[in-house]
């Protein structure tokens, strides 16, 4: 400060930020108030705003460097206390405070990032049913990503291999708590999901405070179970413990043991069921084909009368046939027959002595009907019949004339 009591701007505000800072009380201070003009720049990450009460404000800062861990998101109006130190900012000549740590006002602050988050992929559709993959019947092989060394995985080989002994588990062994926890389950759950022989993907450890569990609260993992190929089923901690992972994951189980309960059948219990549809089957089975040999039993009767009709039809058709061809070539033997018959009589009748007795012939027969060839067999006053064309004639021989044969 000079001598005659005038004093810079600068000065001034040097003077009072020295006050600020050489004060212990201001060097670690908690405020409460309620959030108010809040901004976050985008570029460097700093977070402004003002903290408020009924009657004052106070301006804020609260840098990268110690938000980008912060486990919830401020809002407008969020009641929270700060913790930080009092100092001035000589450009703008305010005094502000400069926050290490903020955490809100009567609630947890992971109570809070859980229900934000929850809020925030809810709201993206990670948690809706028709997003959700169904689980195998029976799976041939398990994936199980947890921690070798925990309760979880005990309890749930054990129920595991109780309940159905032949199924084959992969074993991908992560952290399942503090900082190192999230990237290596992530890392675990895909390399699951590009083994083509897992059917389903079980996460589990035991249950714990919320900020044990918290890793299961990690928004890159929950996106991570969203995408999954393979089925995922979360369990996570006791009955009442809910993760994101719960939400998120195609089936929640409340307890490790829960979840190999889930993914497999007792053995009994799917060897008495095969039985029951090996019964019904085979009922089904003996029904259909009992109903079968009726129905072909009716259609042998149909086809055997079918059959017999049709041949009887086409009998009848094939004689009718047969009998006009017979009629026809009888018709046509009878025709020829009768020409026959027909130049046979006309010859006979060229032939006939009746024909050549017609033209003025006759012959003899003596008294017992025999022909006389020869007067040498009449004799004087003998009777015989003369024979004509038309008729014959009882005539006395009366007188025999023989006739000289010569030889020529």
């Amino acid at each position: 400060m000079n001598e005659a009591g005038i004093y810079t701007v600068s000065q001034v505000s040097l003077y009072l930020k020295s006050l600020l800072l050489n004060d212990t009380l201001l060097k670690d201070l908690y405020v409460i108030g309620e959030i108010s003009n809040f901004k976050l720049h985008k570029p460097s990450g700093h977070m402004y705003f003002t903290l408020k009460d009924n009657e004052s404000l106070i301006r804020c800062v609260f840098f990268r460097r110690g938000n980008k861990d912060l486990k919830f998101a401020p809002f407008e109006g969020m009641k929270v206390i700060a913790r930080g130190n009092l100092s001035l900012y000589e450009r703008s000549g305010y005094y502000q405070l400069y926050i290490e740590e903020l955490r809100p006002e009567g609630i947890g602050t992971l109570f809070l990032a859980y229900e934000q988050l929850k809020e925030k992929l809810q709201k993206e559709g990670l948690f809706a049913e028709e997003n959700k993959k169904p689980l195998p019947v029976i799976p041939r092989c398990v994936g199980l990503v947890t921690s070798s060394s925990g309760a979880a995985v005990k309890d749930f080989l054990t129920t595991l291999r109780r309940r159905f002994p032949c199924l084959r588990v992969i074993i991908c062994s992560t952290a399942v708590q503090g900082r190192e926890a999230p990237p290596q389950i992530i890392e675990a759950l895909k390399k699951l999901d590009k083994i083509e022989d897992i059917d389903i993907i079980v996460l589990t450890r035991g249950g714990g405070s919320l900020e044990e569990l918290w890793s299961f609260n990690d928004e890159e993992l929950a996106r991570t179970i969203f995408k999954m190929e393979t089925p995922v089923v979360s369990a996570v901690g006791h009955e009442i413990d809910f993760t994101i992972a719960d939400f998120v994951a195609d089936k929640r189980a409340s307890t490790p043991t829960a979840a190999a309960e889930i993914i497999v059948p007792e053995k009994k219990d799917l060897l008495k069921h095969l039985g029951m549809q090996e019964y019904r089957l085979k009922n089904r089975l003996k029904s259909q084909l009992k109903e079968k040999n009726m129905n072909l039993e009716n259609l042998s009767r149909a086809a055997a009368l079918y059959y017999t009709r049709e041949k009887i039809n086409y009998g009848n058709q094939r004689t009718d046939e047969i009998w006009q061809r017979l009629v026809r070539n009888l018709f046509y033997s009878l025709k020829l027959k009768g020409s026959g018959l027909n130049n046979l009589g006309e010859k006979l009748q060229a032939l006939s002595p009746l024909k050549i007795m017609g033209r003025g012939y006759t012959f003899v027969l003596n008294n017992k009907d025999l022909l006389v060839g020869s007067v040498g067999t009449l004799k004087e006053k003998e009777i015989v019949k003369v024979v004509f064309h038309d008729g014959e004639a009882d005539c006395e021989v009366k007188r025999i004339q023989k006739k000289e044969l010569f030889d020529h």
